[in-house]
Formats: structure tokens, sequence, C-alpha cells
């Protein structure tokens, strides 16, 4: 059913699942005059920021940054590590470590993928028995997404470390923590993660475009001897600037904002962060199992272990259109969601909770979907809202 556009009054809810929505002091921090990023009053932002990125990553490993999205990452994160022909495994979460996956084989690497239902993850015997197979070790990585972005599915990096030791493969672990890092539990070190790659527009709160790698002393001696081609991504260059990444002119107006918005972080205290980011997302789904009655909408997510504590993935009923549910939350109310990827494309739509957000702005959203349900049709049984505030109301007060 086709609504009437309004015209956009108030601030608009951005439930997209990244980039996602700005702090005001984020934002006057970011609106900076310029300033030589080679003035030494600058270095003590650009120092107490990468200091930063390290305590949210948890690592004491080599940061390498670049300006651009978290592709450019995703990208430096290859270039650096290997030569035409090497093998790299990838593990199949949805559409992004596909994407992933492309990305290596456009830069000329033989890729392995592991594959796994997107609705339910993967199955780490599949893994356990990939890596065992290889008995040459011709595998030099694994890469695992650790947030899927399309599903709504969380990748457990620990256990996947667990399985690489316990089968005794010395391949890299590579992790894309883009829809993670600031929004759910990572522990770079612990895990034994040799490549963290991440990016500024999502939990970070920031604009997008500057992304940035962590990088273990195990995946800096493989890159001794990378010989894929790389010059502005490289880390040989790199380390002879003064600061250690950026060939070219840093962004330095990010780093104002970077630095406020690690302030804001470690303020409410990372534990806390991840805490906000599992109850909202909890809330979420209650409100998405409540619609599923009446053959309603439903999690595309099915394995309870996997659920991703940063966007949720609905499933529309059979003959239902998702982007008309979300072109009526938008033109209607104001609210921005998440569309579907890849083949999901007109099946899903995406809730994002992450980075700056809160109880209201999540029941605030799912007010609008449920009515954007109702306007177009789709069966659902309503009262999704009331179950989210049932819990949220249960939650505050415990």
């Amino acid at each position: 059913m086709a609504t009437k556009p309004r015209l956009p009054r108030g601030r608009q809810f951005f439930a997209n699942p990244g980039p996602t929505n700005i702090p005001d002091s984020v934002l006057h921090a970011v609106a900076h005059v310029t300033v030589d990023f080679n003035d030494p009053a600058f270095m003590p932002v650009y120092e107490a920021c990468v200091a930063g990125l390290k305590r949210v990553l948890k690592t004491e490993q080599e940061i390498f940054m670049y300006t651009g999205s978290g592709h450019a990452a995703w990208e430096a994160s290859l270039v650096n590590l290997f030569s035409p022909g090497d093998k790299v495994a990838i593990i199949e979460t949805g559409y992004f470590s596909l994407s992933w996956a492309q990305m290596a084989k456009d830069l000329s690497l033989e890729v392995e993928t592991i594959a796994a239902d997107w609705r339910r993850g993967l199955d780490f015997a599949a893994l356990r028995a990939a890596l065992a197979a290889d008995t040459t070790h011709s595998i030099k990585a694994i890469c695992a997404v650790h947030n899927e972005t399309a599903t709504g599915m969380e990748l457990p990096l620990k256990q996947v470390r667990a399985v690489m030791d316990e089968v005794g493969h010395p391949a890299l672990l590579l992790s894309d923590t883009i829809s993670s890092l600031g929004s759910l539990e990572f522990r770079m070190d612990d895990w034994g993660i040799d490549v963290a790659v991440g990016g500024s527009q999502k939990g970070l709160m920031l604009p997008t475009g500057m992304s940035f790698t962590g990088v273990s002393a195990k995946a800096l001696a493989a890159h001794k001897t990378s010989r894929l081609p790389k010059s502005y991504l490289s880390w040989t260059n790199m380390l002879t600037r003064k600061h250690k990444s950026f060939v070219g002119t840093v962004p330095t107006s990010l780093f104002y904002g970077l630095q406020e918005s690690l302030r804001l972080l470690e303020e409410e205290g990372l534990d806390e962060v991840c805490a906000r980011h599992s109850r909202l997302a909890e809330a979420v789904r209650r409100c998405v199992r409540h619609w599923s009655g009446n053959a309603g909408p439903q999690l595309f997510c099915t394995n309870p272990d996997r659920y991703s504590d940063s966007v949720t993935a609905v499933m529309m009923p059979e003959g239902h259109d998702a982007e008309a549910v979300r072109r009526t939350a938008l033109q209607s109310f104001n609210v921005s969601l998440g569309g579907g990827l890849g083949p999901l494309g007109g099946k899903v739509f995406r809730i994002g909770h992450l980075g700056d957000l809160n109880e209201p702005m999540i029941l605030g959203t799912l007010s609008v979907v449920e009515m954007a349900l109702k306007l177009n049709g789709v069966p659902h049984a309503p009262g999704g809202v009331a179950a989210a505030m049932e819990y949220l109301a249960e939650a505050a007060r415990s």
C-alpha cells in the first residue's frame, strides 16, 4: 500500500546499521579548524587516539591507519600479507564475507570458502575439517567477519582460534570488526587475532572515511615477504612516516572527532557499552519474535548463540516486499532502516542498534516499523513494541 510522503520534521531516526548516528559532541569536535598534521601541537592528539584505539581493540600490537572506508582496510590486510597465488580461507557468514572473498580473488589470491548456512552460521566441524585436510599448510590465513552486518549474525572468534590451535594450523587469523568494534566484546590479543580490520563509521560513531588495522608481530613478519603490489597501503612505507600511518595527508579533523568518541566510550565504560548494545538488541529481538505471530516477519538468524547485538535482520513473509516497508518508514515517518543485501534484497530489512543509541530511540524505531507493517498489509501480531517495552522496563528495574 502506497503512503503519501511527508516533509520531514524533527531529527531523523537513523536505524541503519552503518554509518551510524554521530553524537553532537563528536560533530562539534570534527568541525575543527585546519591544522598542519606535522605540527607538534597535533601529535599529542594523534598519539592519544592511537592509544585509545589500542584500548578498544584490547591490543598492544601495531596499528596502521588509512583515509578510506573499511574496504580500504580490507585491501590493506590482503596486499600487505600475501603474494600472488597464495591461498586464503574465508568463513562464509553472508554478503560481506563473500565481498571480502571477491576482493581477494581480484587481487590474484586463491580463495577457499568454508561454506555455512546464512541463517544458522558456521558449523565448526567444517572449519576443523578444512584445516585438518590442509596437511601442507597451503592456507595462509583464515578471514572471518566477526559480525555479519547483512545477516545479523556474530561469529565467535575465540572458537575460531581454538579450532586453529587444536588442529595446529599456522595460518594467520584476520578479522573484520567493522560492525562489532565499540559495540560488542572484542579482544584482539587474548583471542589470537593477527589482523583486526576496523572503520570509523559504526561503533566509533564518526563520519565515514577513516579505517585501520591492528597488526600482530606474526603478521608483520609475514608482511616482509609479501609481493602483492602496494604503495599507499604499504605498512613498510607507513613505518617510515612520522605518524607510522597515512602515506599522504592525515585527516586531522577526524582525529579530533575520534578523540571525543573515545572519551565518550571510556566515560560510559566499554563493558557497559557492550551491555547497552546487548540490552537494546534483545528488546528488538523480542519485538520481532512477537510480530512473527500470525505468519508475520521473523528473525533472519535462527541460531540464538549467534545473534548479533549490533544489527537485527528481519525476514519478510513470502510475497511481501521489505523495500515497501522501508519506503513507508522513511517517507512517512522519517525513520531510516537498512535494506537487504545481495540475494536478500527485498526479502529482508535490517534494524541497526549500534553506536549512539538508547531505549527511546529503539522504541521509536520499532513503533514506526510496526506502523509500516500495518500500512503495507504485512501480516503480523500487533503488540511487538509493548513486548520490547516490557523487557526494557524489567531491565531498568534489575
